[in-house]
């Protein structure tokens, strides 16, 4: 049975060590089975990117670090066939900056692109995540991570549905 997550980042400035939230959805089979979301402190107080995803020095200032809350995000993500996000490249480097940052090592699991599977599944004029969502009837708000981390996951699912043209990865015998 076939076992992933979708995760999204967001973060408070250029850095890739600088994770101020998380979320999570961890899917079995067809079916999301835990969901969650986590602010982060950053490791520098201005936050830049406020007025994209709303999150404030004052909403993390008193939250523990990636450093802190990386042994529950590491069960979170054990035992899964892959991590999938949209635009999964930004995400990756996101968990792996901050993994590198905090003296861990990131997660082993193969990160797959929903961007990529939208393009190669529905031909759409844009594979934005807000484009996707709409395009699919899945809920958004967009630079909220839990919202984000779930549209990820279900666009995922959709295309595992439809089963034309799904990559390489999702051809692959299941466990």
């Amino acid at each position: 049975m076939l076992k992933f997550a979708a995760i999204d980042f967001e973060t408070a400035d250029n850095g890739r060590d600088s994770a101020c939230a998380l979320a999570i959805v961890r899917v079995q089979g067809q079916q999301v089975i835990q969901t969650s979301t986590r602010l982060i402190r950053p490791p520098r107080r201005d936050i830049f990117y406020s007025y994209i995803h709303g999150i404030t020095w004052a909403d993390v200032a008193d939250q523990p670090t990636f450093r802190e809350q990386w042994p529950a995000i590491q069960e979170e993500l054990a035992d899964l066939d892959f991590l999938v996000a949209h635009n999964a490249p930004f995400d990756r480097s996101v968990l792996y900056g901050c993994c590198e940052k905090a003296g861990y090592e990131p997660p082993p699991h193969p990160f797959h692109c929903t961007v990529r599977v939208a393009r190669q599944t529905w031909k759409l004029s844009s594979n934005s995540l807000p484009i996707v969502s709409a395009h699919l009837g899945i809920p958004l708000k967009h630079h909220d991570p839990t919202s984000d981390a779930m549209a990820c996951a279900r666009i995922l699912l959709a295309a595992l549905e439809r089963g034309e043209a799904l990559p390489p990865f999702l051809r692959a015998p299941r466990r």
